[in-house]
């Protein structure tokens, strides 16, 4: 009698463990690009930046500068608007040609910051995900492109 109820326990126990959820995370399937959400009249951009850092303050200044570097090097799919969708550094290699520039450019509390506002965020708007040792952060950025553009032609990066 003893061993029937010990092996329907140990089914049950079975049972029980592989009908368990599994929890799985959309995490990994974030993009890394920045994502377009508005173009505005003033010549900014609002994007959804990614960023990862050790805290979220890192996370968050990770993911301006994201937004920023896009713009600058790579370029946002704006939909009927091909000229705010060029990169404002269109040379070829233009990251390793101006390297010690943009190093300078991006360092913590430097300049990148007056070409980024928290204008169109909204409160709660940050999806968050804790991987232990690093958080990964999405939020929303005003990336002020003709402020840009301005800064980077008065310090002779584009003509």
């Amino acid at each position: 009698m003893k061993r029937i109820i010990s092996l329907v326990v140990a089914a049950g126990a079975m049972l029980f463990v592989s009908c368990n959820q599994q929890l799985v995370t959309n995490e990994a399937f974030h993009p890394v690009k920045c994502e377009f959400l508005n173009a505005e009249g003033d010549g900014s951009i609002t994007l959804r930046a990614y960023g990862q850092g050790r805290h979220r303050g890192d996370a968050i200044e990770q993911a301006r500068k994201n937004a920023v570097r896009e713009v600058m090097l790579v370029g946002v799919n704006v939909p009927g608007d091909h000229v705010m969708s060029r990169p404002l550094i269109t040379e070829v290699n233009a990251e390793e040609k101006y390297a010690a520039f943009l190093n300078d450019f991006f360092k913590d509390d430097s300049d990148y910051k007056q070409f980024v506002s928290k204008r169109d965020r909204r409160h709660n708007s940050n999806e968050k995900h804790w991987s232990g040792t690093q958080m990964k952060i999405s939020t929303t950025v005003r990336v002020l492109r003709a402020d840009l553009e301005q800064y980077l032609r008065e310090n002779g990066i584009i003509k």
